[in-house]
């Protein structure tokens, strides 16, 4: 017998609840403890008598908190969400539109970028040998190294703005894709790669109609990965850029002006954007991958 949907649905959602109850409870009493030593100076430089109670709200709403409370970042994201206008500097929703655009355009060219060169490295063993130690050497590099090169060159190219975000987000979405297809494509059995021999079948014919195929199972779990690393590829390349726009250019400026509670707000909108990102990966993957895995008629 069929569950009802709607107990259906409280058995996936409580365990969701309950973590986040729990989160919420923590990051209360961390604001407490990292802030009890600002509001206990301002009392005793006030010659203030308190109490627990007084101490527990002052340090849930300073104006300038070393962690905001929960309610604050929440104060923070409805006024940059819903108060401010869509094209103005404050709306946070601008900021990871700008965010969102160089994370897709970085995520595409990677993409793009992993899967020709795992096509080439499957088909000649001399990119293999040459090539691929250096691919996955470039990984070890850390982001904020490369983004001063990026910007120089970039520069000189006369190109700014969005094309150094882009590359820099590019950087770190091609390696899984890489690695993944140079897996999918070399994953093809031996029944199947001999039976296209019987049949002379040519190495296009091969890569389109075996290959190919085969691969599509490794390319699109590389693809949520690499999305992930586009989009922390965007906001990182965003910090030394010194872009105006951008969750990277927000969490700097509330950085420079000690606004903990922007700080916050912006970080929860990246990982929102992640969770988003992701899903719609997800969604990609279901609708390609449907076909192989018997779904559907």
């Amino acid at each position: 017998m069929t569950e009802p949907w709607g107990r259906r649905f409280w058995l996936r959602l409580w365990p969701v609840a309950v973590v986040m109850g729990a989160v919420l409870l923590l990051w209360y009493c961390a604001a407490v403890w990292l802030n009890a030593a600002q509001v206990q100076e301002r009392f005793a430089r006030d010659h203030v008598q308190w109490s627990a109670a007084q101490l527990v709200h002052s340090a849930w709403s300073l104006q300038r908190p070393l962690l905001p409370a929960p309610h604050q970042v929440g104060a923070d994201l409805v006024q940059t969400i819903f108060r401010e206008p869509l094209d103005s500097p404050q709306s946070l929703l601008f900021h990871t539109f700008v965010t969102s655009v160089t994370t897709l355009s970085g995520f595409v060219l990677g993409a793009l970028l992993g899967v020709v060169l795992a096509v080439l490295i499957v088909h000649l063993r001399t990119l293999e040998r040459g090539v691929l130690p250096w691919i996955i050497a470039s990984q070890a590099v850390p982001i904020l190294a490369i983004a001063p090169i990026v910007i120089v060159i970039f520069g000189n190219l006369g190109l700014s703005g969005w094309a150094p975000k882009a590359f820099i987000s590019m950087y770190l979405c091609f390696f899984p894709v890489t690695v993944a297809m140079v897996q999918g494509l070399r994953s093809a059995g031996v029944f199947e790669r001999e039976l296209l021999h019987a049949y002379a079948a040519t190495r296009n014919q091969a890569f389109w109609r075996l290959r190919l195929p085969a691969a599509l199972p490794y390319l699109m779990p590389s693809l949520r990965v690499a999305i992930s690393a586009g989009l922390v590829g965007a906001i990182g390349a965003e910090l030394p850029t010194g872009a105006q726009a951008g969750l990277g250019a927000r969490l700097l400026a509330g950085s420079y002006y000690g606004n903990t509670a922007q700080i916050w707000s912006a970080l929860l909108m990246a990982a929102l954007l992640g969770l988003a990102l992701n899903g719609l990966m997800a969604l990609l993957e279901e609708f390609v991958l449907r076909p192989w895995r018997g779904v559907g008629a």
